[in-house]
């Protein structure tokens, strides 16, 4: 596969972003990695000026890694499904913002959540009913739609522990229904694993998917909880051979980034972790290439 291969930021510069983006380029290119996916709002400010951007932009391409996709953490604070209007047009003005720096730093995709009914670790947050999550996300996904279509970036939903589009049926019929080339799928293979088998969703999506996740999960307890994600990418029940297998029977050409937030460390998840980020950057490699 010849596949773009990237390391999400986390690993290398935790949630709040220890390490400047220069870095994380350098160490992506250190560890014979194609790209690097960098964070909204968390080592990209909201604030960055078009003279930031282009200097970024200028060192990545110097350097020969490559930004084509970008994460961020907003959306589990503030949700384009939330009952609250005003949350709604805060999340959507957010993604206009990460829209248009993605579409100046040359990144091709960003990963949003379409929003969610309940966050099973956040049981402070609201329980929303599951047709007004549905209908409200779509609502703004379909405001967002022609901003992404103008700049040409795509807005890839991921699919997250969050009691919302739970099946690739579900995904795919959603994504359709809003019916925009540049609104598609995030497909994270790690997170499918507690609701089914990643490669009938890819099988199932098939061009909807604008990026790829790679992380592995344990079934233990029958999905017990987050503790499923470990710290080695090789392990757990996820079939890399049927994955590959399925990417390449869909044509898939975008990136395949390790997205390694080690949850079986949980209560004492501590990142950044820039031993496990190299030893994920090798695995990564060794599956993919």
């Amino acid at each position: 596969m010849n596949n773009i291969l990237a390391l999400n930021y986390w690993v290398m510069g935790g949630f709040d972003a220890r390490l400047d983006a220069y870095s994380a380029i350098e160490k992506a290119k250190s560890y014979g990695l194609d790209g690097v996916e960098l964070t909204f709002a968390e080592v990209i400010k909201e604030e960055i000026t078009d003279e930031e951007i282009v200097k970024l932009r200028e060192f990545a391409e110097k350097k020969k890694i490559k930004l084509k996709t970008m994460a961020t953490g907003f959306y589990w604070g503030t949700s384009l499904s939330s009952e609250d209007e005003s949350e709604r047009n805060k999340a959507i003005a957010f993604t206009e913002k990460y829209l248009t720096v993605a579409s100046k730093l040359g990144v091709e995709t960003i990963l949003i959540l379409p929003g969610w009914v309940e966050v099973p670790w956040e049981p402070a947050l609201p329980v929303v009913p599951y047709n007004v999550a549905w209908e409200n996300s779509i609502n703004s996904l379909k405001a967002l739609a022609p901003i992404a279509e103008k700049l040409k970036v795509n807005i890839a939903l991921e699919n997250v522990w969050n009691n919302f589009l739970l099946s690739p049926v579900e995904m795919k019929f959603f994504l359709d229904t809003i019916g925009s080339d540049f609104i598609g799928s995030y497909l994270d293979v790690g997170n499918v694993v507690r609701v089914g088998i990643p490669e009938q969703w890819i099988k199932i999506l098939e061009s909807r998917i604008k990026a790829v996740h790679i992380k592995n999960f344990k079934r233990e307890d029958a999905c017990g909880g987050l503790h499923g994600f470990g710290e080695n990418i090789l392990e757990g029940d996820i079939n890399f051979d049927n994955i590959k297998n399925a990417l390449a029977e869909i044509n898939y050409t975008g990136p395949i980034t390790a997205e390694m937030i080690p949850f079986s460390r949980l209560p004492e998840l501590k990142l950044p972790d820039e031993q496990l980020a190299e030893i994920t950057a090798k695995r990564l490699i060794k599956l993919f290439r």
